[in-house]
């Protein structure tokens, strides 16, 4: 069964830290590139960080330096620490797949976090 549940969402002000976590069935965790996405409004979603199987990791330009993405395989987790946070950040975070999670033909997305940065 392939099931992602995000969690972790909150307001936050400007420069502070959050961690998001994401679980994974092991059906999709397993040998998968992991990546968070996230979608503010009114524009498209996109892949913010990337972490292999053996823990490579890859950052959007926007967040490198700044967000840390890691994965605990024993647990089916993946997780996004987000430190300095800016009100551009301001979006709903999804974990996926890369690429994104298609069992049956069209693409799979969990409920997603929250995450608004404002003063």
């Amino acid at each position: 069964q392939v099931q992602l549940v995000e969690s972790g969402g909150a307001s936050m002000q400007p420069g502070g830290s959050l961690r998001l976590s994401c679980a994974a069935s092991g059906s999709i965790f397993v040998g998968n590139v992991m990546g968070w996405y996230r979608q503010a409004p009114g524009k498209e979603r996109e892949l913010v960080a990337r972490i292999t199987r053996l823990g490579f990791t890859n950052y959007a330009s926007s967040v490198k330096g700044r967000f840390t993405i890691s994965r605990d395989n024993a647990k089916n987790t993946v997780y996004l620490q987000m430190n300095s946070l800016k009100p551009e950040d301001t979006a709903v975070y999804y974990c996926n797949t890369d690429p994104p999670l298609r069992p049956n033909g069209m693409e799979y997305w969990g409920k997603g976090t929250l995450v608004t940065v404002s003063l």
